[in-house]
């Protein structure tokens, strides 16, 4: 018992982190971003391109479309919005 009560504990607040590219910064306080990320095709073999968009809290509105950020997950913070800004890694040029 003692065991998965410490092992409970170590496994908890483990966030997820992504790094992935703005797409849109429309919307007041959020920003729409793509991660991209290579699966192997189960049949064949080749390493296609998937891409995942994340609704993301930006609370200063100071991203552009084009930065590469690092977003973090959180609490729903809205109905798409479970992601918030953690950096702004490179401005867009």
């Amino acid at each position: 018992m003692e065991a998965t009560t410490n092992t409970a504990a170590v496994e908890r607040n483990l966030r997820k982190e992504r790094i992935g590219l703005v797409k849109s910064n429309k919307m007041d306080k959020t920003i729409v971003v793509a991660v991209l990320r290579k699966v192997k095709h189960p049949k064949y073999g080749k390493f296609v391109k998937k891409t995942s968009t994340f609704f993301a809290h930006d609370e200063k509105n100071e991203c552009m479309p084009g930065d590469t950020v690092k977003i973090g997950e959180t609490r729903p913070l809205s109905r798409m919005k479970n992601w918030r800004l953690v950096e702004i890694i490179e401005r867009a040029k």
